[in-house]
């Protein structure tokens, strides 16, 4: 028993660092503001936070993250500031294809303007990048930090939570500004 508990724990531990130090695989998309972006090719020079889902059903978790990651890094009203790239992608595929044109309306009329900008539909394969990517349930949200070069420095999946913030801050505080009042 002891011997499976650690196997279990050494492979869990292994398994959820093997895509971190790895070149963000090439995504292009546009962006809910027309704008096409091509990570990491655009965002390269800055600290990146990327939001990735590949289903409908992430939404309810994807929804826990969004007013936190709007408090933190885009309304940059507050002491700290965050020179970053942010981007929330949404993969779509196959049969998806056809209604992306009423999902793209729909977010468009109900989110805030200063949200668009961040959010990247791509369609095309998924494939690669669930593979690549190791993005094994297509019910949670997925999150990566890339540092200034599009290499992976941390990742995180599920709900919000807020150890997972602090993680995510914790990887971006070279790109932190402090800003007076």
């Amino acid at each position: 028993m002891k011997l499976f508990l650690f196997i279990f724990f050494t492979l869990t531990f292994y398994l959820g660092f093997t895509q971190e130090k790895k070149k963000f695989p090439s995504l292009s998309g546009v962006t809910l503001t027309g704008k096409n972006i091509s990570i990491p090719e655009t965002t390269k020079g800055k600290y990146t936070l990327v939001g990735l889902a590949y289903s409908q059903k992430t939404e309810t978790d994807l929804q826990t993250w969004v007013e936190p990651i709007y408090t933190v890094f885009i309304d940059q009203s507050g002491l700290f500031t965050y020179d970053i790239h942010l981007y929330f992608i949404t993969l779509i595929t196959g049969f998806d294809k056809t209604a992306s044109g009423n999902i793209e309306k729909r977010l468009k009329k109900e989110l805030d303007p200063a949200l668009l900008e961040h959010i990247i539909f791509y369609k095309g394969e998924s494939k690669k990048y669930r593979t690549e990517l190791l993005l094994k349930d297509k019910e949670v949200p997925y999150f990566f930090i890339l540092d200034k070069e599009g290499t992976i420095v941390y990742s995180t999946s599920g709900q919000y939570a807020d150890q997972k913030m602090e993680e995510i801050e914790s990887h971006l505080e070279e790109a932190l500004t402090v800003t007076e009042d």
